[in-house]
């Protein structure tokens, strides 16, 4: 998966975005080891301290932990996986919603699509 930008949003939410999508998909499974922070910098060609930034951020967050010497490691806890990754789905609903909104469909006329678009 290679590493995109847009520049309608900074490099460190697009950075905690992309690395969260990584986790959720299994790029980088539960338990493993990540890229040092130079090494993941380097290969989205970002600035070191921003990927410090998302870094540290996803470790707030409970999805990355650091053991001291070792680096840092994806969570190994399923739920909280599972957890961000209906989260992220939930937003994406919200949006495409939103969307739809905008064009005057109501929910059960976007569902009627969907169902439609599911049978070709």
């Amino acid at each position: 998966m290679s590493w995109t930008f847009s520049g309608d949003r900074t490099i460190y939410s697009q950075l905690v975005e992309q690395l969260q999508l990584r986790i959720v998909t299994g790029i980088y499974p539960p338990g493993s080891r990540m890229d040092t922070v130079r090494e993941l910098a380097n290969d989205a060609a970002v600035n070191p301290n921003t990927m410090q930034r998302a870094m540290s951020e996803l470790e707030r967050r409970g999805l990355v932990f650091s053991q001291r010497t070792s680096g840092r490691f994806v969570t190994d806890d399923p739920e909280s996986i599972a957890a961000l990754r209906a989260e992220l789905a939930q937003e994406k609903i919200d949006r495409f919603l939103g969307e739809m909104r905008k064009l005057g469909y109501d929910k059960r006329e976007v569902v009627t699509l969907l169902e439609r678009e599911e049978r070709t």
